[in-house]
């Protein structure tokens, strides 16, 4: 009889844990090839982990809820036929993982999950991104932990970062009082090298927010938030307290886009087996006015004194979910994809998001993001910047306006389709003559489509 270890797979490059959402399978079950056998959500994505070969469930290392390193064994499972050893790695690849599963291997002795010996666990990843910002175990310790039994998670210490000199400059003033000394509360951080890294752009006499008290009265609904709520919430208030936002605003007139999509959709339907929406026509135009602007795809470094000047364009799509959730996914290279190319990813990556089957390596790797409050009825909106990018685009509602058309023979009043777009960018590194030129751009290039162009 062989045993064999189902381990968590790799996710993508920045996922290094994940955490047991559900077992499908109990001890003694049995199960066939391919069949899900637990489900893993990590800050990216939820996903499921197959079988790769049949046998019989004889131990779960992990209960729901625990947070598992990649590569970790989750499970042992026994099969008689010692043959499936050799058919075992291919196998564990499926649509809802990414490409770079990790393979399943054999084993003679039974194992059980690493203990760590310590008054609180901290996964690696969390130890990782302590050691870059500088946060010693003492700071570590005094961070709140939303996870099981307490457990600092990479969102809590990613929400900790933000207000981090707030709590130690409050720290400091108290310091200050019991000493009753009349030392500023900046010197006295920059005396302790090791206590806080000094950021550009971040003052050191920052009052910590605090919530406000909520009154819950009678026959109001408390309603909790789900995993996925949660992360957004947290990456959003982190994001404007790194980023100072400012939005510009353009009208563009789409008539040429409207009036070239009508004439086309049926065909290139017919052609492609793919429904031409206006997102990937977006896509297009904004991926050209990035190569004419490329210090729009940038990204500022955790220093705040350095800026990342990116090679490639990654356009993310935000897609709304059934839950009423919103997901970016990436849409890599947009500006060496022709539409073809761009409508087949824009579908593709919209329906598995959907489904909730998207791959973690597709939601990551962003350098600029696109949004669609149009299709929500709204004429424009104000989005928050997904970090670390700089900008976010906005695009509204199309509705038809008259308009003052100029021909050869004179002006004359016409029914033309228009378009409000918003781009939210970060005033760190995007002043308003860069960000208003940007958008200037892509609404020159939507206003400039060709109408006689093939597919």
């Amino acid at each position: 009889m062989a045993q064999f270890e189902l381990t968590m797979p790799k996710m993508g490059e920045s996922v290094a844990e994940a955490t047991i959402i559900k077992w499908t399978k109990n001890e003694g079950d049995f199960i066939k090839i391919d069949e899900t056998v637990l489900e893993i959500a990590t800050d990216k994505v939820d996903s499921e982990i197959p079988s790769p070969f049949e046998g019989k469930l004889v131990k779960k290392l992990f209960n729901e809820n625990d947070v598992v390193q990649v590569g970790s064994v989750v499970a042992i499972i026994s099969s008689d036929s010692a043959a499936e050893v050799e058919t075992v790695a291919p196998a564990i690849i499926t649509p809802k993982q990414s490409e770079e599963v990790a393979s399943v291997t054999t084993v003679n002795q039974s194992v059980s999950p690493k203990v760590v010996n310590s008054d609180r666990f901290y996964s690696p990843l969390v130890k990782s991104i302590a050691k870059e910002e500088g946060i010693s175990m003492v700071e570590l310790d005094s961070i709140k932990g939303t996870g099981q039994d307490g457990r600092v998670t990479k969102a809590d210490i990613l929400a900790y970062l933000p207000n981090r000199n707030n709590v130690i400059s409050q720290s400091a003033t108290q310091d200050v009082k019991k000493d009753n000394l009349s030392v500023p509360v900046a010197e006295k951080n920059t005396s302790s090298n090791n206590q806080a890294k000094s950021t550009i752009g971040v003052p050191d006499h920052t009052v910590l927010v605090q919530r406000p008290a909520v009154s819950v009265n009678g026959g109001d609904e408390i309603i909790e938030m789900d995993r996925m709520r949660k992360i957004i919430a947290d990456n959003m208030v982190m994001s404007k307290h790194v980023s100072p936002h400012v939005t510009s605003f353009v009208e563009a007139d789409v008539t040429n886009i409207v009036q070239w999509r009508d004439r086309i959709k049926k065909d290139f339907e017919k052609r492609e087996g793919e429904k031409i929406t206006f997102t990937p026509l977006f896509i297009e135009c904004v991926a050209k006015a990035i190569k004419d602007f490329p210090m729009i795809n940038v990204s500022v470094d955790q220093t705040g004194s350095k800026i990342i000047k990116r090679k490639n364009i990654n356009i993310g799509m935000a897609t709304a979910l059934p839950t009423g959730n919103l997901i970016v996914s990436v849409i890599k290279n947009a500006d060496q994809k022709n539409l073809i190319g761009i409508t087949k990813d824009v579908n593709d990556l919209a329906t598995r998001a959907r489904a909730n089957k998207l791959n973690p390596d597709e939601i990551q790797g962003g350098t600029f993001t696109l949004t669609n409050v149009g299709g929500f009825g709204n004429v424009m909106g104000t989005p928050i910047i997904l970090q670390p990018q700089v900008a976010i685009l906005a695009v509204g509602t199309i509705k038809k306006k008259p308009a003052v058309i100029e021909t050869p023979q004179g002006d004359v009043i016409g029914i033309r389709h228009f378009m409000f777009l918003s781009l939210s960018y970060d005033h760190r590194v995007v002043d308003g003559s860069l960000g208003g030129s940007f958008l200037r751009k892509v609404a020159d290039y939507m206003e400039q489509w060709d109408i006689t162009r093939n597919s």
